[in-house]
């Protein structure tokens, strides 16, 4: 790591876009995230299997104990049910090669020998087209583009403000107002599941996995859900049932519902 550290900090190819002298730089701030971004890409071209490369066959997913959307690829492995490896992130305290795996320095990040993955939606379907059984997103592209649509809205309409709950610099006025932007999402979701097992239809699918951790933590998150939701509440019963959502919660999430 301190390799790696000081081949970032002394890359080579320094002063074909920097041609700057140290007192310069400072007239020059608006280039320092350019100047990260070209460390990171040099790093990653120059280096992939000395710095990335998982030393097993195995996945590695690096995930955080309570982070819900590590919870959602954790819960994809589980129902995929192959060889794989879970590295457990303090997100309070994180390993420093976090940031050189994903430039954002957030979980969850999948390595599987040279490839490296963030962002819990891109991982997952990556699993699901990697190892295809059983199948998460659907088989027919019409279906399979309306499932995007319905990930999109829940990143847009209801993860947007998770990720204002698990922000521990928001406001309380902040957090209050995404509890209300997460009730009222999921208030008008409810009805569909007087008809619908799932979101999609019968078939379980990976848009249940995506909603799956929300649902979770609707107590740890204090919000408080109407009568008119209740079918919403039976389908939630119903993927906390699977043997492979109970195995994908760790000791922390699981004390969320006690």
């Amino acid at each position: 790591m301190a390799k790696l550290k000081n081949a970032c900090l002394k890359y080579s190819f320094r002063q074909a876009f920097f041609p700057f002298k140290n007192n310069e730089l400072s007239s020059f701030s608006w280039f320092f995230p350019a100047k990260i971004l070209y460390c990171f890409i040099f790093s990653f071209l120059t280096h992939p299997l000395k710095i990335f490369r998982s030393r097993s066959n195995m996945m590695i997913l690096y995930s955080g104990i309570t982070c819900p959307f590590s919870h959602r690829c954790r819960f994809v492995l589980f129902e995929k049910g192959m060889d794989f490896e879970i590295k457990d992130v303090d997100v309070f305290n994180k390993p420093e090669d976090l940031a050189i795996m994903n430039p954002y320095n957030q979980v969850p990040v999948l390595v599987e020998r040279d490839l490296i993955l963030h962002e819990s939606n891109i991982i997952n379907e990556y699993i699901d087209e990697r190892f295809p059984h059983p199948q998460l997103m659907p088989g027919d592209p019409v279906m399979r583009g309306r499932g995007r649509l319905v990930l999109f809205r829940l990143e847009k309409e209801l993860f947007s403000h998770v990720h204002v709950l698990e922000d521990p610099e928001a406001t309380p006025k902040e957090q209050a107002k995404a509890r209300e932007a997460i009730t009222s999402g999921l208030t008008v979701l409810a009805p569909a599941f007087n008809k619908n097992k799932y979101i999609l239809g019968d078939e379980f699918s990976m848009i249940d996995v995506a909603i799956a951790p929300l649902l979770w933590r609707l107590n740890h998150y204090d919000i408080k859900l109407g009568k008119s939701a209740a079918p919403l509440l039976k389908y939630a019963e119903r993927i906390f049932q699977r043997e492979a959502f109970i195995e994908a919660l760790t000791p922390a999430e699981k004390a969320m519902r006690r």
